[in-house]
């Protein structure tokens, strides 16, 4: 047989496929159900000293490592479509990390869902140590305009205003107004909440003695619960009575009201950046991002104490109870989704 002199310049297009040397054929992507989205670790995954995604490989069995060399440690996945990832902490972390999750060619992120599940500080007025809150709004706290607390002028509540305003809490339209806050499938927030309100928190003497100290805040002394509230996120730890004010303001203001502060966290609006940008290529669906964040302390101090009270206040018991119920109430979704995956595979939870 005549070989055309095209193929003797390329040879290998005469093999048959089974023949192509390995690694050619690329594999099929890994469909995954459920993305569960964790911030830091103590030390190692499997210590024993957990961090946030520690409880999330014991649990639900994350046993096969999988190489992550764009991320700050490996990938974790069990044999049901459930993934686990550490994105570092802080938003620039979270934001590298999660791009390049969702680029990954070994996975197929199409129809996952997300879960964002952290522990945070929480707004006394609101929440109480362990309490569990599903966000409808993420805020970056970062993109501001901020003057030292010296030279505020006294008529301002604080010294942080948006990058379009010239005083606190004016805000004109800004090219970075789509940064500041993402907007969640409320749907999907309320189907969480319901499946998840009533399921009881661990409560302990430790806890309930660190309550007592904020008698001025009837949900503070509360025993832990689940509730729907919105979280901000910044790289920079705030403390004190005035920052606490500025962060409730935030949330109305970027919200147009409809936004109530309740968790202080770092990484989620990096980590929802990320995705967003993802979704805009079909990778993911921004539909199906889930954010719930635990209180492991409060963002602002009891009254008659000073800013300067958070240096040195303990993380009760280390700040367990909180990772124990981010894992406990986030693991109930995320076991709905897992066993009715024919349900939920192609039409959301909330959604006709």
């Amino acid at each position: 047989m005549k070989i055309p002199g095209f193929y003797l310049l390329f040879p290998y297009l005469l093999l048959p496929v089974f023949a192509l040397p390995a690694g050619w054929v690329t594999a099929k992507p890994i469909p995954v159900k459920v993305v569960v989205v964790a911030m830091f670790e103590r030390g190692t995954q499997d210590d024993g000293n957990p961090g946030e995604l520690e409880l999330w490989i014991k649990g639900e069995k994350l046993d096969k490592v999988l190489p992550f060399p764009l991320g700050v440690s490996d990938l974790r996945m069990n044999g049901n479509g459930v993934l686990g990832v550490e994105t570092g902490v802080g938003v620039t972390n979270a934001t590298a990390t999660i791009m390049a999750l969702g680029l990954d060619k070994r996975f197929d992120f199409s129809k996952s869902y997300w879960l964002i599940a952290g522990i945070a500080g929480a707004d006394p007025e609101d929440a109480s140590l362990g309490t569990a809150a599903w966000s409808e709004y993420v805020l970056d706290g970062d993109l501001v305009h901020e003057m030292d607390s010296r030279e505020i002028p006294q008529d301002w509540p604080y010294g942080i205003l948006p990058l379009s305003g010239t005083k606190p809490n004016e805000k004109k339209p800004h090219h970075s107004d789509s940064f500041v806050v993402y907007h969640l499938n409320p749907q999907l927030q309320e189907w969480a909440y319901q499946l998840t309100k009533d399921h009881p928190i661990e409560d302990g003497p430790e806890m309930k003695a660190f309550r007592k100290q904020f008698k001025n805040y009837p949900n503070a002394m509360r025993p832990p619960f689940v509730m729907k509230g919105d979280a901000m996120g910044s790289s920079t730890y705030w403390h004190g009575h005035l920052l606490n004010n500025w962060a409730n303001d935030w949330v109305k203001l970027y919200t147009g009201g409809k936004g109530n502060f309740v968790m202080t966290a770092m990484e989620d609006n990096g980590s929802l950046t990320s995705l967003k940008r993802l979704s805009n290529l079909g990778k993911v669906d921004f539909d199906r991002i889930m954010v719930l964040r635990t209180a492991s302390n409060y963002s602002t101090p009891p009254q008659g104490q000073g800013a300067e009270w958070h240096f040195s206040a303990p993380y009760v018991l280390n700040g367990l109870p909180a990772l124990e119920a981010a894992y406990k109430v986030g693991s109930m979704v995320v076991h709905e989704l897992e066993d009715n995956w024919d349900r939920y595979e192609d039409h959301s939870p909330g959604k006709n």
